[in-house]
């Protein structure tokens, strides 16, 4: 008997107890002193756990909504732009900074691998750029690019560059210090490794991209996610531009009350021996994980599935069986399936999932010892 599903989808992810009291509570008006104060507060923790040295957004939105903003106030018409790529979400920043006019050079990795640095150095030398992209964790490969090394090859090669990253699937678990890796934007989404229901943009802005701001004048062609329209709320939320999400600014204040009392350092190091149990645990089932191990990202995992499994099939038994994967995108649709392990999901969850997964194999009548994977997921949390 099953009593309830476990979302294990790269986002949204689990939602634990308390922060699902905190965006529960009875709405107050955004004017109200202590919604101000709480407002207020986040935005001052987030600037400080993530050492930005500007201001931090935070917005009713989406990170789609959040890679526009990073964008529109970092760029002009006719600037030069290098998106960096290793994946289908990569992809999209190109999409959108072409639709502003912008010169869009793309590098683009195979799936599964990173675009080398030492490419991207000598590409950075062929002319100025305006901005450069990288999306941390691609969400539909589940690869990790070394945004520390891009961002020192940013800053020799193209010092005038705003240097954005995409946080998204990334951001509260794993190790994105700002001022460490030369990240002037850096922008991610509630529902992710934040743990918190989906709505809410952030974008992290440091002095740089507020003074590339600046520099455009008074106004942008964008509206909604213009610097200037935010500023002085994110200084003084008392003040007005559009409605904030009041109950999930009081669910991300609980997020980082969390994420403050397990501290950042042990959160990366959890989602680190996380990432690894999963990977070696579906890859005795039989599983092939797409990202090359170097590049494997700790907070979800891309998993080919071997000859015989039917995808629509897999993950109609594994619902049946009490927990929700997320299939693949691009040329791996129906090739593979996504499995998310970030933010609050704890051992309980991972453990239910790997059964799940063995179960689901076994009723497909694949070739599976059950047992095996749990028991490689337990020897490596431990």
């Amino acid at each position: 008997m099953i009593n309830r599903k476990i979302v294990m989808i790269p986002g949204p992810t689990p939602v634990t107890r308390s922060i699902q009291e905190a965006a529960g509570r009875e709405t107050w008006a955004f004017g109200d002193p202590g919604f101000v104060k709480d407002y207020k507060g986040i935005i001052e923790d987030l600037k400080s756990l993530w050492r930005c040295d500007g201001q931090v957004f935070v917005v009713a939105g989406s990170g789609t909504l959040a890679m526009e903003m990073a964008i529109a106030n970092n760029t002009k018409p006719g600037d030069n732009v290098l998106v960096i790529s290793h994946g289908f979400f990569g992809d999209r920043f190109s999409d959108i900074a072409r639709r502003k006019g912008l010169n869009v050079d793309l590098m683009q990795s195979e799936w599964g691998a990173i675009v080398p640095v030492a490419e991207i150095g000598k590409k950075l030398e062929e002319k100025q750029y305006a901005a450069v992209t990288a999306t941390h964790v691609d969400t539909s490969t589940a690869v990790m690019a070394p945004i520390h090394e891009i961002g020192m090859a940013v800053k020799q090669k193209s010092p005038g560059a705003i240097y954005i990253v995409d946080g998204v699937a990334a951001t509260a678990g794993i190790d994105e210090d700002m001022e460490k890796s030369g990240i002037d934007v850096l922008l991610t989404g509630s529902q992710k490794a934040f743990g918190v229901p989906p709505g809410l943009a952030m974008v992290f802005a440091n002095s740089r991209s507020l003074a590339r701001r600046a520099e455009a004048g008074e106004t942008i062609p964008e509206y909604y996610v213009d610097y200037e329209k935010w500023l002085p709320v994110m200084d003084d939320p008392l003040k007005y531009f559009a409605t904030p999400s009041v109950n999930l600014v009081w669910a991300l204040k609980e997020a980082l009350e969390i994420i403050k009392h397990e501290g950042l350092d042990n959160r990366y190091a959890r989602h680190a021996k996380n990432g690894a149990a999963v990977a070696a645990a579906l890859e005795t089932l039989g599983f092939t994980i797409l990202a090359e191990k170097p590049w494997r990202a700790p907070t979800l995992t891309t998993a080919l599935y071997m000859d015989g499994v039917d995808d629509a099939k897999f993950r109609s038994v594994i619902q049946e069986e009490g927990v929700i994967v997320a299939g693949a995108l691009g040329k791996y649709a129906g090739k593979a399936f996504r499995l998310g392990h970030m933010g609050n999901t704890d051992t309980h969850d991972l453990v239910c999932a790997i059964a799940a997964i063995e179960r689901t194999l076994h009723r497909l009548n694949a070739c599976v010892k059950l047992g095996s994977g749990v028991g490689a997921l337990m020897e490596r949390l431990v």
